[in-house]
């Protein structure tokens, strides 16, 4: 069957050079001239001069030299142009090609330039801006950088007291004294000046047409992921909140390092040619993490999912996150998102890709975006007394009606009401015990 290296066609037209080119440009493949879309042999007549006039019209409009074969099967005759994948760019009338599935794809825009820069062994993240200086960068970006790379032991304190120039140069972010854009992206603190839509974007939804709050992070992407999942955290989750003795513990609704691991994901690997951020759509059964990018080339989602060695869109970025130790380079961002909600008792998310967008799902049991008077339905007093106890387990009665500014009879209503719905409990004698508190924020 027709497949990402197979074409066939009952018949030569010149126009089959557009198939030739796109499989130049890809992996290489096979065009069958003689076959029908079922695969079977039609048979060609006239082969002595398809076979002199087919080589001379791929040389003389592709510049390249294929493999051109007579074949015959049953008495029927028919053509097999085998062609290999090139190193450099193949253009047809000045177009280029390349193929996407059993599917021939022209090539436009930014997928034209990522696909030029490939060929020539260059990424987009590798290409210098002479117009911006390592003056112009963010002292606090670096220092984040010094802090994260030497916590995590991926550079040594020695490789670290070296000033910023000298510290891009070691990290592969400048090419002939000019950085990449990849530092600016890095450590500029608005590199949105030189890359349209480097940030990302945070909304809740109450469904899919109805926004009801935003936030928008900007900054240098080598401090964005921590400051994205810091405002999800604390604006958009509610967590379940339980004690162990005085320990307080948290159960969101999506495991914080999965989800910082898909947002660092997202950053590292997104296509920045397109303008468009990062988009987090937050519902209440549901977290969506959209990301303008794609799958390395012949790659599905399940070679996403299973075992795989790491190939980042942006290897320059990847490095430098890599050496800050926010990430890994074996490839196992996916398996640790999954095991990590797996481990939680989460529903595993689910993971999909188009040829523009690759986008994450992770599904929540809890109501994200409400208070706690929608979530449990008590009063605004009883939501002041709740929030003094998660803040200071050990506080008395007298303390939290000198706190809010109410009688402390008052406060002493409200604590048996909470009692009784079984919302909050008192370990412990009335001094030297704690409150737990057992609902959603």
């Amino acid at each position: 069957m027709e497949s990402q290296i197979i074409e066939w066609k009952e018949s030569w037209r010149d126009e089959h050079l557009k198939w030739i080119c796109a499989f130049a440009n890809t992996q290489g493949g096979t065009l069958i001239i003689g076959k029908n879309d079922k695969g079977n042999i039609v048979g060609l007549g006239n082969t002595e001069k398809l076979l002199e006039d087919i080589p001379n019209k791929i040389r003389n409009a592709l510049g390249i030299v294929p493999s051109v074969n007579l074949l015959n099967e049953n008495g029927k005759y028919y053509i097999s142009i085998g062609i290999a994948s090139y190193d450099y760019p193949v253009s047809y009338h000045g177009k280029f090609y390349i193929r996407s599935g059993s599917t021939t794809q022209e090539l436009g825009g930014n997928e034209l330039t990522n696909f030029v820069l490939r060929k020539y062994g260059k990424t987009w993240d590798s290409i210098t801006e002479p117009q911006v200086s390592v003056s112009q960068l963010d002292t606090t970006a670096f220092r984040k950088f010094r802090e994260k790379a030497l916590a995590a032991e991926r550079l040594k304190k020695v490789d670290l007291e070296i000033n910023d120039g000298t510290l891009l140069d070691s990290l592969m972010l400048t090419e002939g004294g000019n950085l990449t854009r990849a530092a600016i992206l890095l450590f500029h603190d608005n590199p949105e000046r030189y890359v349209f839509g480097a940030f990302v974007k945070v909304g809740y939804f109450d469904n899919d047409a109805d926004l009801r709050y935003q936030d928008e992070v900007h900054g240098p992407l080598i401090t964005m992921a921590d400051r994205v999942v810091e405002i999800i955290y604390q604006k958009y989750f509610k967590g379940i909140i339980s004690y162990e003795g005085l320990q307080r513990i948290e159960d969101f609704p999506v495991p914080r390092p999965a989800m910082r691991e898909a947002v660092l994901n997202a950053i590292v690997h997104r296509d920045y040619t397109t303008g468009i951020p990062i988009q987090i759509k937050i519902f209440k059964d549901r977290v969506i993490i959209y990301n303008d990018g794609r799958l390395p080339e012949n790659w599905t989602i399940s070679d996403l999912l299973s075992t795989h060695r790491s190939r980042p869109h942006n290897p320059k970025i990847a490095n430098t996150f890599f050496r800050s130790g926010m990430i890994e380079t074996w490839g196992r961002g996916i398996e640790r998102i999954t095991t990590t909600c797996k481990d939680a008792g989460k529903r595993e998310p689910l993971f999909e890709a188009s040829s523009s967008e690759i986008k994450v799902t992770f599904f929540t049991d809890a109501n994200i975006g409400e208070n706690i008077g929608d979530s449990i339905g008590v009063n605004e007093t009883a939501q002041k007394i709740i929030e003094l106890m998660r803040k200071t387990p050990t506080i008395s009665a007298k303390a939290i009606a000198a706190e809010i500014g109410i009688a402390r009879r008052n406060v002493e209503t409200n604590i048996s009401v909470l009692k009784k719905a079984g919302f909050v409990e008192r370990i412990g004698p009335a001094k030297g015990g704690h409150w737990v508190v057992q609902l959603t924020k």
